[in-house]
């Protein structure tokens, strides 16, 4: 991965957006630190994908929510029920 600091990716960015579609991520620094990454769009969605749960992971898993959805019996909130005139 290429690493650029910030005030060349800005003042060279078409090379920048370049490097990044032809080599793959690059990096930018601020001051010598890491700040940011460039990825190709494909990439971004490739991991997005990886990052967020199957429906099945989210069903299987210890933190399901199956609990929350119905309240303790006697606590349920009713509807005040206004006569008909």
């Amino acid at each position: 991965m290429h690493t650029w600091p910030v005030q060349d990716a800005k003042a060279r960015f078409s090379e920048f957006l370049d490097a990044c579609l032809i080599e793959g991520p690059q990096m930018v620094t601020r001051r010598g630190t890491e700040a940011a990454v460039l990825v190709p769009v494909q990439e971004w969605r490739r991991l997005q994908a990886a990052a967020r749960p199957s429906l099945k992971q989210l069903l299987l898993s210890e933190h399901a929510r199956a609990n929350e959805l119905v309240p303790p019996r006697g606590q349920g909130k009713r509807r005040k029920v206004e006569p008909l005139l």
